[in-house]
């Protein structure tokens, strides 16, 4: 039987802040294992650490205790140069903010991770091509921002974090900004990623039409983990939105 190794591993994370003379725990004990290829939600409501869990396992803050480690690296061991140098290569970072810089084309915010990496962006022309495609903007490659609409931006954004092929995207609340038709399009591209690359994909969103098309949804609650549904046999929307549904109301009422 094929053993498949996780790709991101987090054990035992706690994260504090001291907020004038009191200690908020956002994370209590988290762990979390996430395989290659996997698409992953986490939901939960507000301030139930969702973001703060993204933000540790993408190396942008650090735990209080515990350990992340990403494809058998252990970020804490790491100094700031090469964690930078883990998040420039191995994550793709999609957030609920386009964050595209105004002055450059589509097709330049795309390929802008490898100019910062200092690498040639026409050596890497025909991946920024295949995504061009897989966001269907190839017509739009020359519109600047302010010339695109939200879902078009989101998607430019998608693209940007996939450029470098990365060994996980970690996505917090990508359709936040956008309607339920341009989110619906946005989550599409994202499960399309997973299952035609091979992408690995953590997204972080409280809206369950979301969480739907990824192939497991795990819950927080008051910084714990406190729930967990797999789609591994399921295979319909409508069906995956009521597992979902089911399992918030569930969790709902336990605490109360």
């Amino acid at each position: 039987m094929e053993v498949r190794m996780p790709i991101l591993e987090a054990n035992g994370l706690r994260k504090e802040y001291t907020l004038g003379e009191h200690t908020v725990h956002a994370l209590r004990g988290v762990d979390f294992v996430v395989e290659k290829g996997q698409f992953i939600a986490i939901m939960g409501p507000s301030g139930s650490g969702k973001s703060t869990l993204l933000h540790l396992l993408g190396g942008l803050d650090t735990p209080s205790d515990g350990e992340v480690t990403l494809a058998g690296q252990r970020l804490s061991v790491l100094d700031d140069n090469r964690l930078t140098l883990v998040r420039r290569h191995n994550i793709g970072f999609v957030f609920q903010f386009f964050n595209l810089l105004p002055t450059l084309t589509a097709e330049e915010n795309i390929a802008l991770p490898l100019i910062i990496d200092g690498q040639d962006m026409h050596k890497h022309q025909q991946r920024i091509e295949a995504l061009l495609e897989l966001v269907a903007l190839a017509d739009r490659r020359d519109h600047k921002p302010d010339q695109l609409s939200g879902g078009e931006q989101q998607r430019v954004a998608i693209a940007r974090a996939l450029v470098t092929e990365p060994t996980i995207v970690l996505a917090d609340e990508p359709t936040g900004n956008l309607d339920s038709k341009s989110g619906a399009a946005i989550m599409d591209l994202l499960r399309r990623s997973c299952d035609e690359l091979g992408q690995t994909i953590i997204v972080v969103s409280h809206d369950p039409r979301a969480a739907a098309y990824a192939d497991s949804v795990v819950f927080l609650g008051d910084g714990q983990i406190s729930g967990r549904v797999s789609f591994a046999d399921v295979k319909e929307m409508a069906k995956r939105l009521r597992v979902i549904m089911e399992t918030m109301e569930k969790l709902q009422v336990q605490t109360r």
